[in-house]
Order: C-alpha cells, then structure tokens, then sequence
C-alpha cells in the first residue's frame, strides 16, 4: 500500500443530529475528487446516542472511510485513536459539525512548508450565527490568553487544525490531558489546543495561521446546553491556560 497524503480525523460524540444532515457525504464528495491519497478516520468517543448506526449506515460503502468505536473519554481521547490509526502524512482534525467546511483546506494546504509543523484555521470575530455571549467572551478568552501564551496566534480554538503526522504523533500525548487520570463525563473539550500549539512551537516547528469561512451550524444538543456548556468550557480553559502557563515556567514542555 502507497503511503497516504492526508488523514481526516473527525472526532465524536452525540452528533446524530449533525449527522442527520448528511455532512459526511460533503466530505467525501470534496475529497473523492482531490488529486492526492486521503483516508477519513472518524473517531467515536462512546456516543450514547444512535451516532454509531448512523456513520456505520452512510460510510459503508466508501472505502476511506473507517470508524473506530472508542470508549468514552473526551476528544482529547478521541483525536490520540485517530492519530494513532491514521496513515497519513499529514493529520487534519475538522469537527463533525462541519462549521468550518472541509472545502477551506484548500487554504490551508498552499502553507505546507518543511519547517510548517501545523496550519491552523482562524474564524475572526464577525462569526456568522455566532451569539453575542460567544462574541464578547472570545475576544476576554483571547486577551488572557495572549497576555500567557502564544501571544502571535489570534485563534487557537478553531476546530480546523493540519498537522504534519510526525509532529502531533510525538507531541500530543504530551498534552496534560493524558498525564493526569481523570474520570469523563460528557464531550471534555478544555484547552488542549492552546497546549498543542505551544508544544508544537516549543519542537522548533513554525505555525501559519489562515482565515477560514466558519458558520455555527452545530445542531447537536445531545452534547450539552449551549450557554451552559460554552460556561463551562471557558472556566474550564481559563484555568488551563494559567497551568499551561505555570507547566512551563516548571520546565514540563523542556524535552519535546
């Protein structure tokens, strides 16, 4: 077997509505007419809904496609199996929502460069279905987090991240995420990317970062309220941010 161009990992948990919307035929009527070698891994992360039967119904008969059927763990969890199961040499996550849509890697693959270790997407702030609440707290969450780390990025949080394989794969069960036992309940998010990032930066790599188009069009409320889980989330990576911050500062990320 050839060696694969790009692996698509999307990650999941509860998206039987975003499912419903037949967005992963869009991803394969994008890909299947591309000029390089690609695979879909789609990571499930122990859905509680009919996710599942779903994905195994509309990928059956595409032969890039493949699922793994993960225990729950967050999507943290959920991206390192697809990691370690793609075949690519280049890594793209891109969430199942498909907000931002797989099209915009069209953008993102002209910046490949030897020493680009990862080309992210960045939304801007005039985000289209994007609530006021959403708005203003991204522009305190950026603040704060320039002001600690990664000063040069103005969005770490867009789902739309590609990687060169041997980059993530050495760098992302550095994540804190992994070294502390926790126990999961519900689609863990945090701030992992902004960890990454800085992990990444921290082997020497350099990061582009390329507008994309993004629109919220998550459906899903399996996954939480979205107030009360956008709440949580910020507290959640605002108090990760100070410890990615302080691990650093402790000399954690010395050895990448």
């Amino acid at each position: 077997m050839s060696k694969i161009f790009l692996s698509v990992i999307i990650p999941c948990y509860n998206e039987e509505a975003n499912l419903k919307r037949k967005v992963l035929s869009g991803v394969n009527d994008y890909l299947k007419n591309k000029n390089f070698t690609w695979e879909v891994v789609i990571s499930d992360d122990g859905s509680t809904d009919d996710s599942r039967d779903l994905m195994k119904s509309q990928i059956k008969n595409w032969k890039n496609f493949k699922l793994l059927e993960n225990t729950h763990g967050g999507k943290p969890s959920a991206l390192w199996y697809g990691i370690k199961a793609s075949k690519g040499n280049y890594v793209l996550f891109s969430d199942m929502d498909q907000s931002t849509p797989i099209d915009q890697l069209d953008k993102l693959l002209p910046f490949l460069e030897k020493n680009v270790g990862a080309v992210i997407g960045s939304r801007g702030l005039l985000r289209k279905n994007f609530p006021l609440y959403r708005r203003m707290g991204s522009i305190v969450f950026m603040a704060v987090r320039k002001l600690f780390i990664l000063p040069e990025i103005d969005d770490t949080q867009c789902g739309f991240k590609l990687f060169k394989k041997d980059v993530v794969l050495k760098g992302f069960p550095k994540l804190e995420f992994f070294r502390k036992a926790r126990a999961v309940k519900g689609w863990t998010v945090t701030s992992w990317d902004v960890e990454l990032l800085h992990i990444v930066k921290k082997m020497g790599y350099k990061i582009e970062e390329v507008p994309v188009e993004w629109k919220d069009v998550d459906v899903s409320k399996s996954k939480g309220g979205a107030l009360s889980r956008y709440v949580r989330e910020s507290k959640e990576m605002l108090t990760q941010i100070l410890r990615v911050k302080m691990n650093d500062l402790k000399g954690l990320y010395k050895d990448v």
